[in-house]
């Protein structure tokens, strides 16, 4: 169970993952090497998993995003949900109920690159169908 400090520590590097540990410590008041064995249980128990980055918006606006429908043979599901894990220019997958089964959102640094994403994607075994829908601009976010 996490406290009200490891509260702290999260919050503390959801607005910066790269914040050093002493300055981590100077914003909670705890000493370094406590700040130091917190963050190792976090990380040991699972609470953190990881450490990501998060792109500028002038990276972003030259990005082309689309959303993808995937239509998944079931047998093959999982062995699909795998390939498409794989593939790096993926940056969310989620289940759906309806027609389709999944929903892909791809970035790409070009119409070309994503032309070429979304072949990838067909291609994969255990894909019967996509429908994309490229995003032409975002009206807000949050």
């Amino acid at each position: 169970m996490i406290n009200s400090q490891d509260e702290k520590l999260i919050a503390l590097l959801r607005s910066n993952a790269r914040a050093s540990i002493s300055d981590l410590a100077r914003s909670l008041d705890l000493s370094r090497s406590t700040v130091q064995s917190r963050l190792q249980k976090l990380e040991q128990s699972g609470v953190i998993q990881g450490y990501s980055v998060e792109f500028g918006d002038a990276y972003l606006s030259e990005l082309v995003e689309a959303h993808v429908s995937i239509k998944v043979k079931q047998k093959l599901t999982t062995k699909t949900n795998i390939a498409l894990k794989h593939i790096s220019h993926i940056s969310a997958l989620y289940a759906i109920s309806g027609e389709y089964d999944m929903i892909a959102v791809v970035e790409a640094q070009s119409l070309q690159q994503l032309s070429t994403i979304l072949d990838d994607i067909g291609n994969l075994e255990g894909v019967e169908r996509t429908n994309s829908s490229v995003i032409l601009e975002t009206k807000f976010k949050r």
